[in-house]
This record gives C-alpha cells, sequence and structure tokens, in this order.
C-alpha cells in the first residue's frame, strides 16, 4: 500500500520492514570515494522521494549514521565506521579464507580468489597469487560485476537470481567463464555458506584462457568445489534441512 507521497507504507514487505530497508539503501547510495552527496541525489540513486529520503537521513543523523555538512550535502557518520570496524573484528577473512585459498593453489596452480557481495558489485576480499609468472591481477579490495565472471555470477546464482544460467549453475554447484567480463581471461567458482547456511560468497581460481581451457576449468572445477564445501561445512557446522542440494551432495 502506497501512503499520499506515492511511497509504500512503512510496514512489512516481502518479510522485511521497509524502513529499515530504506534506511540502509540511502546509506549504501555512497560509492567508494564519494565523501558527501546531496539530498536530491540520495533520493534519486535510492528511489525514493525527497521528503522520505530527508526524514530517513535525519533519523539516521540521530545516531551518527550520517552526517548533514554546513552546506547542506549528508555524508555517513561515524557510526558507520564502527560498524565497519566491528564486521571486520568478527569476521578475520584471513584468518578463515585465506589457508584453503593457498590450499586451492597447491592444488591447481592457479591465483585463487575470495568474493563477497556489496550491493549490485563484488568485491575481492582476499587473494592468494598462483605461481605463473602470467597470470591473471586482482587487487584485495577491487570492486568487480555481479553480472560477469564466474565468482559473480555463482553469488548471484546463491541468492536466488531467477532464469538462466542460474538454475544451472544451482543445480551444479558452479559456474566457468571464459572471457565474459575481461578478455582472455578464465575462471571457475563455487559458492561458500556460513551459519544458518546462508551465502558467504564465492571462491574461485583465475587465469589466462590460453592456459586455462574449457577442459582443465571443468577438471579444477572439482577442486574448487571440495574447497568450497569444505569451507562451508567447516563455518556452517553440520548438513541441515537449509543445506543447498548442491553442497549436500559432496560428503566432508
Amino acid at each position: 500500500m502506497r501512503n499520499a507521497t506515492g511511497d509504500e507504507e512503512e510496514g512489512g514487505t516481502q518479510g522485511g520492514v521497509v524502513a529499515v530497508m530504506r534506511a540502509l539503501s540511502l546509506m549504501e547510495a555512497f560509492a567508494l570515494g564519494e565523501s558527501t552527496l546531496s539530498l536530491a541525489e540520495l533520493s534519486r540513486r535510492a528511489g525514493m522521494h525527497k521528503t522520505t529520503a530527508l526524514r530517513l537521513a535525519r533519523t539516521l543523523a540521530l545516531s551518527q549514521y550520517m552526517v548533514q555538512t554546513e552546506d547542506g550535502q549528508w555524508r555517513l557518520g561515524p557510526a558507520a565506521g564502527w560498524l565497519g570496524a566491528r564486521y571486520q573484528a568478527g569476521f578475520d577473512v584471513h584468518r578463515v579464507v585465506e589457508p584453503t585459498l593457498h590450499e586451492l593453489v597447491k592444488e591447481t596452480g592457479e591465483s585463487a580468489s575470495f568474493y563477497v557481495r556489496e550491493g549490485d558489485i563484488r568485491a575481492c576480499v582476499s587473494r592468494v597469487e598462483g605461481p605463473h609468472s602470467v597470470r591473471h591481477h586482482v587487487r584485495i579490495g577491487e570492486r568487480l560485476p555481479l553480472d560477469r565472471g564466474a565468482p559473480g555470477r555463482v553469488i548471484l546464482a546463491f541468492s536466488g537470481a531467477a532464469g538462466e544460467p542460474y538454475e544451472e549453475i544451482r543445480k551444479r554447484g558452479y559456474h566457468l567463464s571464459l572471457g565474459e567480463r575481461e578478455a582472455e581471461v578464465a575462471s571457475v567458482a563455487a559458492p561458500v555458506f556460513g551459519t544458518n547456511w546462508r551465502l558467504l560468497g564465492s571462491m574461485c581460481i583465475s587465469g589466462p584462457s590460453s592456459r586455462l581451457t574449457k577442459a582443465k576449468l571443468e577438471k579444477h572445477a572439482k577442486s574448487v568445489i571440495r574447497a568450497a564445501n569444505q569451507l562451508s561445512y567447516a563455518l556452517a557446522g553440520s548438513r541441515s534441512a537449509a543445506t543447498p542440494a548442491a553442497v549436500s551432495r559432496w560428503h566432508p
């Protein structure tokens, strides 16, 4: 139901609280490197009326999640930074993921990475370089498209994306790509799950397609799936009704 301003009422929709979801979308409107945004730009990016954006921004400012500058612009507040710091302290990605990536590099001879979803993009949060002098280079922290490349496609598939190729990815439990995001780069990825079997991210190996042919990717897919599933069971615990079928077929 919509109110007089054309916005949906702030009750609940699809299992979520609209006001909370809108507040989060307002904070997520800031791109990496952007310090301030106008109210008009915030409302445009978040897809809401200015009056709604202003009300939410002022509410967030009460808890220092947003701050209004002297010229009327808005920026993320210190509380948003504290939240990020708490996340980093609570999830030591290097301690949890990096040993598995090292084993994957040792087994396949290719660079291995771990990606997580950040809104409409994916970010590389951990990476171990392979031994080859010719390899695919990705920086930790680099933000890449979700809909191009094996790691992003896997994240979309296990986030519930509809249609092809996502149904097939969920059935197979992995995805491989050849030159999909970047010419002459090949990769194969599988999902990693955390507490309560919720998607945490995707693990992949990547390299030049001249070395990683489709046949090689299919062969290495077994290693990537095994590494991703081992990590999933370590993080999520024993199998349950929530365990995806693609993972439950594999026995740790």
